[in-house]
């Protein structure tokens, strides 16, 4: 039988309108800032008078290493906030915003699929309600400011050669990972080597993702470190003055927005990065503004447990002292299959032995987590060619290693299909019985938090790193920066830093090529292997087929 795609599904949405939404969650109209009529921002006001409230019960799903055969996490992840909400418990799902980068080029975007959607999805697939602009214009208004104290006489002194600051923009755009600036003349200043980011690799990405006020957004913007002097101190944000006006730039995108499922249940769609080259989750401000309106909150990590769970345990939980009371690893037999060697073409044709060959891969990621003291529940997100036996062998597989396999049918029959899954999940969350810790104390040395991550998570024999960065990593903790946490840069594809090793491998190392300290979102970002801070465009990208049809509606957009 013919499927519906994700578009029609979403066009065809019965939505209610926001106020509705808010008043699910006790959110008055007065409180909501709307942006048109199924999209609005929660005020600062509403959420600073519901802190002193209790907090609902923390749902963290995460996935298996990601594959071309799709594994479905944000579509879990409202499919599990939907089930919830069918069978009585009142909960909300906050996700993160999609960036146009990969929408115009291989991934898509982020609402989740089939019959577990948030809309409107063509809106927050595309501009939303602003929040990437903003991000993107502080961020080069504080580029602009660094180049323009340079030409204007250089009062602090900073070398020139040493401006870390890089520019970004929401866009997946090679041609400018490394450019050099300044060139025309002496009226367009000094010439220098500079490069671009993708916004969500954005150090004001991750601040605005961890700040928990406003006032805690200015300081952090103000700690940001954009360039060095010739005797290596630093120079910051605040020596720039441009902490100011950038919180200003940013004050309306700190609010979360709200927004809707399919079933006309809330949903919190707020920040966005990446979690191969950033921290990979949503902001703190909306995870905890929904904790005091809903029992039950659902969020993601983003791409696999190796990298979005990690680092939500590691940073997000540390930073803002939250805990997950489950955690649902998602996973799919064509995903399996793939795991085991079947070839893409060849995902719909029933074979055990490879969905038990790749089941190491979910195996691993299933130890990982509960290495962090938190209950596991594997959901496997269904797809119609999926036999019975092939479900069957996940089930088995992950009774072994100690927890549960649920089939989730979320995708093809929205909360029916996922009430299964819904009330395990919140059986497991109100025992609450996670015993959470990090992977690695706030003293360990730097060095050796890279090492933790690589060994313990990645199951790597070893970190090579060359004196440079060593040194600098010495550096930055004899300057007081020896507490954070570290925030690898690593392919999504593999457990390795080599995106075709898939399964469970053992027997490699991690090289670093790259260190850098965001100061201000308190971690230190390690760049491993071949990946890259601004993404390219794939040989045919998603952009050649998006157009305006004759009714004006958004063609190719998934």
């Amino acid at each position: 039988m013919a499927f519906k795609t994700d578009i029609q599904i979403a066009r065809e949405a019965q939505k209610r309108p926001i106020q509705e939404i808010g008043e699910k969650l006790g959110i008055s109209s007065d409180d909501l800032l709307p942006y048109g009529h199924d999209k609005a921002k929660v005020s600062q006001t509403f959420i600073d008078g519901v802190q002193e409230r209790k907090d609902g019960k923390l749902i963290l799903v995460t996935a298996i290493n990601p594959t071309p055969a799709g594994e479905g996490k944000t579509t879990t992840t409202v499919g599990l906030g939907d089930g919830l909400n069918r069978i009585g418990k009142k909960a909300a799902v906050c996700i993160r915003e999609a960036s146009l980068g990969p929408n115009f080029g291989m991934k898509g975007g982020a609402a989740g699929g089939g019959y577990a959607q948030v809309v409107p999805m063509e809106e927050m697939n595309l501009h939303f309600t602003g929040d990437f602009h903003a991000i993107t214009s502080a961020h080069n208004l504080l580029s602009a400011m660094i180049d323009n104290h340079i030409y204007w006489g250089n009062e602090l002194e900073i070398d020139t050669r040493r401006v870390v600051w890089r520019r970004v923009l929401d866009m997946n755009d090679r041609a400018l990972r490394n450019i050099t600036a300044s060139l025309g003349g002496v009226s367009n200043g000094f010439p220098r080597e500079a490069g671009f980011d993708i916004t969500v690799a954005s150090e004001v990405m991750a601040i605005l993702c961890l700040a928990k006020d406003l006032a805690d957004l200015e300081k952090r913007l103000g700690d940001m470190i954009v360039a060095y002097r010739r005797d290596r101190s630093p120079v910051f944000a605040r020596d720039i003055k441009a902490d100011g006006a950038m919180t200003v730039l940013l004050k309306d995108a700190m609010q979360p927005n709200l927004v809707q499922t399919l079933e006309n249940n809330p949903a919190f769609v707020h920040g966005g990065p990446f979690a191969n080259i950033a921290h990979g989750c949503n902001s703190v401000i909306a995870t905890t503004t929904a904790l005091k309106l809903a029992d039950y909150v659902v969020t993601e990590a983003g791409f696999g447990a190796d990298l979005g769970a990690e680092k939500f345990m590691n940073i997000k939980c540390r930073k803002a002292g939250l805990h997950p009371s489950v955690v649902v690893v998602v996973a799919t037999v064509r995903a399996m299959k793939m795991n085991g060697g079947v070839a893409k073409a060849d995902l719909g044709t029933e074979n055990v032995d490879a969905v038990k060959k790749g089941c190491a891969n979910l195996g691993r990621h299933i130890e990982n987590v509960k290495s962090f003291g938190v209950p596991v529940v594997v959901a496997i997100n269904h797809f119609v060619t999926d036999t019975d036996a092939e479900v069957d062998a996940v089930k088995a597989y992950v009774k072994e290693q100690g927890s549960e396999a649920i089939l989730s049918r979320h995708w093809e029959l929205g909360s029916e299909g996922s009430a299964e899954l819904a009330t395990r999940v919140a059986e497991i969350a109100d025992h609450d019985q996670a015993n959470f810790a990090p992977l690695y104390g706030d003293d360990m040395p730097l060095f050796q938090k890279i090492e933790a991550v690589a060994k313990r998570i990645y199951r790597a024999d070893e970190v090579l790193a060359d004196q440079k960065i060593r040194n600098q990593l010495k550096d930055w903790e004899a300057q007081g920066y020896g507490n954070l946490p570290v925030c690898m840069a690593k392919t999504q594809y593999s457990f390795t830093t080599d995106p075709e090793r898939r399964g469970a491998p053992t027997g490699f190392s991690v090289p670093v090529r790259e260190v850098r300290l965001s100061a201000g979102a308190g971690f230190v970002v390690v760049i491993c292997g071949e990946i890259m801070t601004m993404p390219g465009l794939p040989r045919v990208p998603s952009a050649e087929n998006i157009r305006l049809n004759e009714e004006g509606d958004v063609e190719g957009l998934f």
